[in-house]
């Protein structure tokens, strides 16, 4: 017994002739036939009822079936899995992102490795940290780019840190706060919260400072595009990465505010922006590959964010 015999079944049940099956298969029919009847010897019972037109598998013939495909799929699977594996310009790569480098850095590095390598299927998710670290868990994706400070001492995690992004407040023209000579954190408090899932590490920074033990945004969405209309039309106030919004704060459709008891680019509130993946796992040629673009360009792209 091999594959090919069991594939042969399998487009005998599909087509329900042996002269259909077999061009299919693109042998001859007689060919097709001993094949068939190979089977039938080495199984030793009979699994094709010749007595119905309709060729129909005998009640063993059923039995037979059902494992002729499931061998014949995990065959293919493993193909494709090992040629994903060991050949670049093959198979597929899943991996993840938070909504920060979904903006620019995660579209740029995938149109320059779809340039480099156009027959790789790609498909990223993004979702917030927490969620990407239960995909790549379940091994549905390879690796992801989000904050890495969650995951630096976990052991189950390797990371690879990318250039950090610069977390900032902002709101829209004409909001009451800017009419303020002086904000504290006290006062971001007094309005909505519109923010991405936050570590656990910059959300009790920011209670911790206005005297809280911990605090849930108002409003927490993945989608970057829709928490920028949310802050526009209300008086939520946002926070993200500086690089995120930088063409609405550079057109003034967005404004920044500066708390006085949190200084600019203090490391609390800026993304540890890096790469994570699961420790002892081999990545992908794909990956790999997708991995040294993302870096590249992150170099690039080092000092362009405002």
């Amino acid at each position: 017994m091999d594959l090919r015999q069991l594939r042969y079944f399998i487009a005998l049940n599909e087509h329900r002739s042996f002269v259909r099956a077999a061009d299919a298969m693109g042998i001859t029919q007689p060919a097709f036939s001993r094949s068939i009847q190979g089977l039938e010897q080495e199984l030793g019972c009979v699994l094709v009822d010749r007595g119905n037109k309709d060729l129909r598998p005998t009640p063993e013939g059923q039995v037979v079936l059902q494992h002729a495909l499931t061998l014949v799929q995990g065959a293919a699977l493993l193909s494709a899995e090992v040629t994903q594996m060991t050949k670049l310009d093959a198979g597929e790569l899943r991996f993840g992102c938070d909504p920060a480098p979904a903006v620019k850095l995660v579209p740029d590095a995938v149109a320059q490795f779809l340039n480099a390598h156009p027959k790789v299927r790609t498909c990223f998710q993004v979702d917030n940290w927490e969620k990407l670290s239960r995909a790549l868990s379940r091994e549905e994706i390879e690796f992801f780019i989000a904050d890495i400070r969650h995951f630096e001492a976990d052991p189950h995690f390797q990371t690879r840190a990318l250039t950090p992004r610069r977390g900032v407040f902002f709101c829209r023209p004409g909001h009451p706060l800017l009419a303020k000579e002086s904000l504290s954190t006290n006062d971001m408090f007094d309005y909505p919260l519109a923010t991405t899932l936050i570590p656990p590490g910059i959300r009790k920074f920011l209670a911790n400072l206005s005297g809280r033990i911990d605090f849930s945004p108002n409003i927490e969405t993945e989608h970057f595009p829709a928490l920028l209309k949310v802050v526009l039309q209300s008086n939520a106030i946002g926070l993200g990465t500086e690089e995120s919004f930088a063409e609405d704060i550079a057109q003034g459709s967005l404004a920044l505010l500066h708390w006085r008891n949190l200084p600019q680019n203090i490391e609390s509130v800026n993304a540890r922006c890096g790469i994570v993946s699961r420790t002892g796992y081999r990545l992908s040629p794909a990956a790999r590959a997708m991995i040294e673009v993302l870096v590249a360009l992150d170099k690039q792209q080092l000092g362009v964010a405002i």
